[in-house]
């Protein structure tokens, strides 16, 4: 054997290991805090040890203890950011992913057609029917390749260079949108945010406003960003209304439906024009429970993907004829090496069931729903935003009025995860500082959200009487 094999029962050893431990620590979550307890100061000294010059053969996984000890756990508790909960058979797929070591870009190979027939299944279930794409590496990179996409659909600039032009996106806008504009070139300054209604979704009459301000101030509108579940407060921007107006203006219309969109599988009546869209980006490790990386990117129109990626130098050009053979997902994405993310989410799927996933989403909701309704009945705790989808925000309302409110609210907070029984986030909700639970996990219950109110008074006791 050359050196870096492993014989066959070495493998299985191993193998047999590692799974024994991701076992015993699934099995041992609920026992676990929602964040770990550990500094960076001592997470850097767990792992200061210089690389070994000589192998340490099987004693290497003794390390592997310190990793899942020091690091977030996927608890049913974890209500921060939007974030998905590694569903366990779709890990399984990971490793037979890694295993196989396939470069996912073109040649007649299973995982190229088995990713093109994911992403039109995905699609339809969407009601997207026809809608191409491909995975990538989540939500950032599938808006990136949108606006590139838009960009050359309206004002082509891979030959020539970039020329001046506007995007319209909502003021509860991702950040990646932000930064897909400074990178494409078209510059953040040409990203113009849109004021929000009382349920936070784009104004549309302050759109057409802007388009129109745009225009006679003799610049090119280019694209409309809709958010299908902003990363707040999960709020979906008036789908059917955008569209048309992109239509009248001759404008792209992206979605980034990174947090929200999957949930159209189970209550696709608040998706309305969701199949609108030129573009749509998606995130399965977000509310398809898929461990990271998992990022979808969807389009009408496969010639608007080439038109803006394509590029093929001759070494990487298939001489036959058969059109799938000759298929490349390198000239419909900017990436060129791809791992094989689609095989976690067909095995997942498969295993599970589309049902099952429309349940879960639904459970998620309904997780929502429930904690809005004990806010709201709770003194002295408020709701600050409309729950649209699976996002709370919410605050401690200070009885005393020379408390500050945003002071008291963040010092809520940090003891909430100091206290470890429960993980919320922070949002920023009409100027004001808000506590924020977000459920895209399929391994919450009822009971880990009746936590929550529990816990956010209890702190709100200690920093009061802490005179914080």
């Amino acid at each position: 054997m050359t050196v870096l094999q492993l014989s066959t029962s070495e493998f299985r050893t191993l193998a047999a290991r590692v799974t024994a431990l991701a076992a015993d620590y699934l099995d041992g979550l609920e026992q676990r805090p929602a964040f770990p307890h550990v500094s960076g100061e001592k997470s850097l000294e767990l792992f200061s040890d210089p690389l070994p010059e000589e192998g340490l053969g099987a004693t290497a996984l003794e390390g592997l203890q310190a990793v899942l000890d020091a690091s977030r756990p996927p608890s049913p508790r974890f209500f921060g950011y939007v974030f998905g909960s590694g569903e366990p058979v779709a890990a399984l797929a990971d490793l037979l992913a890694s295993v196989l070591n396939q470069n996912v870009t073109a040649w007649r190979s299973a995982p190229v057609a088995l990713e093109r027939q994911l992403i039109g299944a995905l699609a339809t279930a969407l009601g997207c029917q026809g809608y191409r794409g491909s995975f990538c590496g989540g939500g950032s990179m599938a808006n990136l390749m949108a606006l590139a996409m838009a960009r050359e659909a309206r004002s082509p600039a891979n030959l020539s260079g970039v020329r001046p032009g506007v995007v319209y996106a909502s003021t509860e806008v991702h950040m990646s949108i932000p930064k897909a504009m400074a990178v494409l070139g078209l510059g953040r300054d040409n990203l113009r945010l849109i004021a929000t209604d009382e349920r936070l979704r784009m104004s549309l009459p302050d759109l057409r406003a802007a388009i129109a301000a745009d225009r006679a101030r003799g610049l090119t509108p280019l694209a409309v960003v809709a958010t299908s579940g902003t990363v707040n407060t999960g709020s979906i921007d008036p789908l059917e209304d955008i569209a048309a107006l992109c239509r009248e203006q001759g404008l792209w219309m992206h979605i980034d439906g990174a947090y929200g969109a999957l949930a159209a599988l189970a209550v696709p009546e608040r998706f309305a024009g969701l199949n609108a869209a030129d573009s749509l980006s998606l995130d399965p490790h977000k509310w398809l429970y898929q461990p990271l990386d998992c990022g979808v990117l969807l389009f009408r129109d496969a010639a608007r993907a080439r038109q803006a990626f394509c590029y093929t130098g001759d070494y990487a050009k298939s001489l036959t004829e058969d059109p799938l053979e000759g298929f490349a997902f390198f000239e419909e994405s900017l990436e060129l090496s791809r791992r094989f993310r689609a095989l976690k989410l067909w095995l997942s799927m498969r295993y599970h069931g589309l049902a099952a996933f429309r349940r879960a989403i639904r459970a998620d909701l309904l997780h929502a729903e429930r904690l809005a309704q004990q806010v709201t009945a709770t003194e002295p705790l408020e709701l600050l935003a409309p729950v649209s989808l699976s996002a709370v925000c919410f605050r401690y309302r200070p009885q005393a009025a020379a408390v500050n409110a945003d002071r008291t609210n963040a010092a809520i907070l940090r003891r909430v995860i100091e206290r470890g029984r429960v993980y919320l986030s922070n949002a920023t909700i009409g100027g004001c500082f808000a506590l924020r639970a977000c459920f895209v996990n399929h391994r919450t219950t009822d009971a880990d959200v009746a936590q929550i109110v529990p816990e956010v008074l209890a702190a709100a006791q200690e920093v009061l009487a802490a005179g914080c």
